[in-house]
């Protein structure tokens, strides 16, 4: 059947699928102090919401819309926040540059003896 599948054109969004919402919860579900950051729809994406876990390790996937994040954070028993009312959690910045120099420092390998 996907055989025949339409692939989308180019600057077309694509929607939020069953895979999207199944990815975030099996995150949330293997992650500590999870909290949701719902991103509201733009020109070029749809609404997107980031969960960051208490250490800041972070993903994000596209929903519906904001109710459906908010349902989906309901429904997994974590807190949901409007991005723009609330920003991001220092917590992420830091992850994301933590992870940055760790993959910085593996392509120069190990440090001489």
């Amino acid at each position: 059947m996907g055989l025949f599948r339409r692939k989308p054109r180019p600057g077309t969004l694509r929607r939020a699928d069953s895979d999207d919402v199944a990815h975030l919860a099996a995150w949330a579900a293997s992650r500590r102090g999870v909290e949701a950051y719902v991103e509201p729809r733009t020109a070029v994406t749809d609404t997107t919401v980031a969960f960051v876990a208490h250490d800041g390790e972070w993903t994000r996937r596209r929903v519906e819309d904001e109710r459906a994040a908010a349902e989906l954070g309901k429904r997994l028993g974590i807190p949901v926040y409007d991005v723009h009312a609330t920003g991001y959690p220092p917590r992420m910045r830091e992850w994301t540059r933590l992870r940055a120099e760790a993959e910085k420092a593996a392509r120069r390998g190990p440090e001489p003896a």
